[in-house]
C-alpha cells in the first residue's frame, strides 16, 4: 500500500481553486490543509474542497505559518502572488515540507538559486509548477524535435498575449506583486524556447513600459552558437495566436493553441507528410505536474528531472537580463 501524501494549499485565489479541483483527483492524496490571510476565505475553500484544517492570519501569526506548523501536512502547493514566493517557499522548507510552488519560482535569479541551496541543505523536494513541462502534448512535442524528426531547428517563434483591462488593484498591474507580461506571461514561450534549443548566448529585449513601471508588451530575441535563434512575443495590450512554432532544417512543428496547453502538435518531416496528433484533457491539465511531484517526493528525489532547480534558476537569471533591459525592477531585486 502507497501511504497517502497530505497535501496543504498555500492562498485561495484562482489559480489555488483550478489547481486544487485537479489534486482532488490525484491518487493517493489527502487534500488536509488550507490557509489565507483571510478566516473567511480559508474556511470557505476548506469547505468547498474537503480540507480537514484550515488557517488564517491572526495575533498568532501568518496562516502559512500556522499550516507549515501542522505535523500532518507533507507538501504544499504555493499559489500566491509571485513577488511571495520566495518568502512563502523559505518558510516552507525551513518547517520541513517539500514545496510544488507556483511559476515564476520566484522573481529573481538570486531567490531561486538562495531556495535550491536551502532545499538541498534540508533534503527536502522543491519544483516550479510550471505545468506544460509536464502536459502529455508537450513531451510529444520535444520527442518528435530532440528525435530530430524535423531536422536540426534553426528557429522558434512563440507568441502569447491578450488585451487586459487596466486595473491598478489587480496583481497583473500591481509591481509590489510582480506585476507584468514577463513574469506572468514571457515564462511560457521561453519554456518552449529552452525546451527545444537549450541556454543561449546573447538575449536581447524590447518592450513598452506603463506609469507604474511594469512591461505591458515585451519582445524577446535569443541567439545561439550554431547561429540558430528564438523569436519571443508576449502581451497584456492584443491578443494572438498563442502557439509554437519549431522550424528545422527538414520541417516544422506547431503546437495547438494556448501554447501554455496545448492539445494538439502537427509537424511535417522530410518525406512531407502533415502527422496531426490530438491529446484529449485530463481534468484541468494541471494533474500531471501534481502527479510528477507525487512521484519524486515519494521515490525520495530532491527535484524533478522535468524541472530541475538549475533551468528554473537560469531561466530566472535570462528574466533578470530582460528586466535589466527593459528596466523593470521589483521591491524583491533590493
Amino acid at each position: 500500500m502507497i501511504r497517502p501524501l497530505n497535501w496543504g494549499v498555500v492562498a485561495t485565489g484562482r489559480i489555488a481553486h483550478r489547481v486544487t479541483r485537479d489534486l482532488a483527483l490525484l491518487e493517493n492524496t489527502v487534500l488536509h490543509a488550507v490557509s489565507s490571510r483571510s478566516p473567511a476565505a480559508a474556511k470557505e475553500f476548506a469547505g468547498q474542497y474537503g480540507f480537514a484544517a484550515s488557517y488564517h492570519d491572526g495575533p498568532v501569526g501568518k496562516g502559512y505559518d500556522l499550516l507549515f506548523g501542522d505535523p500532518l501536512v507533507d507538501v504544499v502547493y504555493i499559489a500566491t502572488p509571485h513577488a511571495q514566493h520566495f518568502e512563502v517557499a523559505k518558510a516552507a522548507l525551513e518547517a520541513g515540507k517539500h514545496v510544488l510552488c507556483e511559476k515564476p519560482l520566484t522573481v529573481n535569479a538570486r531567490e531561486a538559486r538562495d531556495l535550491a541551496q536551502l532545499a538541498g541543505e534540508r533534503k527536502l523536494f522543491l519544483m516550479e509548477a510550471v505545468w506544460t513541462r509536464f502536459l502529455p502534448a508537450t513531451l510529444r512535442a520535444l520527442e518528435v524535435v530532440r528525435g530530430r524528426e524535423i531536422g536540426a531547428v534553426r528557429w522558434v517563434q512563440a507568441d502569447l498575449g491578450f488585451a487586459a483591462t487596466y486595473d491598478p488593484n489587480s496583481r497583473l498591474f500591481d509591481p509590489a506583486a510582480g506585476g507584468g507580461a514577463l513574469l506572468d506571461l514571457t515564462v511560457y514561450p521561453l519554456t518552449w524556447a529552452v525546451s527545444v534549443l537549450g541556454f543561449p548566448t546573447k538575449v536581447t529585449a524590447a518592450g513598452l513600459l506603463n506609469h507604474d513601471g511594469i512591461d505591458l508588451q515585451n519582445t524577446v530575441t535569443l541567439e545561439y552558437p550554431d547561429g540558430a535563434t528564438a523569436q519571443l512575443v508576449s502581451s497584456l495590450q492584443s491578443s494572438s495566436p498563442g502557439t509554437v512554432t519549431i522550424s528545422g532544417t527538414q520541417g516544422w512543428l506547431r503546437t495547438g493553441s494556448p501554447l501554455y496547453r496545448p492539445r494538439r502538435v502537427e509537424y511535417q518531416g522530410a518525406d512531407g507528410v502533415v502527422h496531426v496528433e490530438e491529446f484529449p484533457e485530463e481534468a484541468e491539465g494541471f494533474i500531471h505536474e501534481l502527479r510528477e511531484a507525487a512521484r519524486c517526493i515519494r521515490a525520495g528525489l530532491l527535484e524533478s528531472p522535468l524541472m530541475p532547480w538549475d533551468e528554473s534558476v537560469r531561466i530566472m537569471g535570462l528574466l533578470d537580463s530582460v528586466r535589466d533591459q527593459l528596466g523593470v525592477h521589483y521591491a524583491n531585486d533590493r
